[in-house]
């Protein structure tokens, strides 16, 4: 796809058309968009900011305007769109932990979401979800349709918050009658920001709490459970099925085969030999390659710095050894068992060609490789720009497997 903003930056690009294709269930609005974008300057992350949490401001206070005259409609659909520009406005701070606007738009953007919620009926309540020693953040959002209903369960990636797949999926899914629930497990915002978890390879171990909880409702049906993560979620939800036998079906959006390979990419020399300095207890040389690619590529300095956030380390080189713990390799693919739907973006900017990786590596008698592409507008990272396509494509896919019930 044509990158119509910041030629020079395809992260400022990507993260433009992340909001643009939000428009497509409310999260944005196409002039909203296009005349913050226009005013930033191309790889300013402080400008990214400014603009982006002015044109949030602006509207939290139009909602707060419209609730207080009683238009309800309008204060709903404003605080959405807030919610999302104040996220997209911290997006890029990351690098400096203690900076005091993260905390002060991520707080907003909940707070933004919280008031969209209350006013929205019971189409969607907000859950908390008992984990070890403390609750994940959620969202259940209900189905339609009377009776029992299948339920999709829903988490984000790298860098994704539960509040945004209301866009990613889940007024998708609950518009043709499922249950959805949204949820941050460890390292996603809803558990870095208040509560300082970092994430975790095992994600069986999250997802197992999250069915825990689940199960309990007399509205869910238990035989028809389904997961669905997104970007690195499409690792982190194949590695949870590989372990959890109540899900019947999984959908990797997009599928992600090894997350150590993307740090990889920015370091020279084959894959053993950068394995063995990453993990080093000294490695200068190396130390000094990943500065250098941090400072020459705008994709390099944004996971680097965005990694050591959520998944920890003193040093980039640290981040990147832990990284290599994020795969499917070594069989636990083949221990999939449940239905399967790996999609594929043509033009994917983080993991090309992982999803077919994943695919060759799954045994399970029922799994389908979905390839999006330019011409369907739909071939960036996890569909972006394309999301009523290729959701309904997803979701055609999960319908023949746990249909609603009727």
């Amino acid at each position: 796809m044509k990158q119509l903003f910041f030629a020079d930056n395809e992260n400022f690009w990507f993260e433009t058309l992340r909001s643009l294709g939000h428009i497509a269930y409310g999260g944005a609005d196409l002039g909203e968009v296009l005349v913050t974008a226009d005013r930033i300057k191309a790889g300013d992350y402080d400008s990214w900011y400014d603009e982006w949490s002015a044109t949030a401001e602006r509207l939290w206070q139009v909602a707060v305007e419209a609730q207080g005259g009683g238009h309800v409609v309008t204060a709903r659909d404003t605080y959405l769109r807030a919610s999302n520009y104040y996220r997209t406005a911290e997006f890029f701070l990351h690098g400096t932990p203690d900076d005091p606007r993260i905390s002060s738009a991520y707080g907003k953007s909940i707070e933004a979401f919280h008031r969209f919620v209350e006013l929205s009926g019971p189409e969607i309540e907000r859950v908390a979800i008992p984990y070890e020693d403390t609750t994940l953040p959620g969202y259940f959002y209900r189905s339609p349709l009377p009776g029992r209903q299948p339920l999709v369960v829903m988490h984000n990636g790298f860098d994704g918050t539960a509040e945004e797949l209301r866009f990613f999926g889940a007024l998708a899914a609950q518009e043709r009658g499922y249950h959805v629930l949204c949820f941050d497990g460890p390292g996603q915002p809803g558990t870095r920001h208040p509560q300082g978890l970092l994430f975790r390879p095992d994600w069986e171990n999250v997802v197992g709490p999250v069915l825990d909880h689940a199960l309990t409702r007399e509205d869910v049906d238990p035989e028809k459970v389904s997961l669905y993560g997104v970007s690195l979620g499409g690792e982190l939800c194949l590695r949870a099925a590989a372990f959890e036998p109540r899900l019947k079906a999984v959908i990797a959006n997009d599928g992600v085969y090894d997350f150590g390979a993307f740090a990889m990419k920015f370091v020279d020399g084959d894959r053993a030999a950068v394995e063995h300095a990453v993990t080093a207890e000294s490695a200068p040389e190396t130390d000094a390659a990943i500065a250098a690619a941090m400072a020459a590529n705008p994709s390099a300095r944004w996971a680097f710095e965005h990694g050591q956030f959520v998944m920890g380390g003193s040093t980039p080189r640290e981040f990147a050894a832990k990284t290599l713990d994020y795969h499917v390799r070594d069989g636990i693919a083949a221990r999939v068992s449940c239905a399967v739907l790996i999609c594929e973006a043509a033009e994917d900017l983080f993991f090309r060609g992982q999803p077919e990786q994943v695919y060759d590596a799954l045994t399970t008698s029922d799994k389908t490789w979905l390839r999006f592409t330019e011409e369907e507008g739909a071939d960036a990272h996890c569909h972006l720009g394309g999301q009523r396509y290729a959701f309904a494509r997803m979701l055609d896919w999960l319908e023949d497997r746990t249909p609603v019930n009727r």
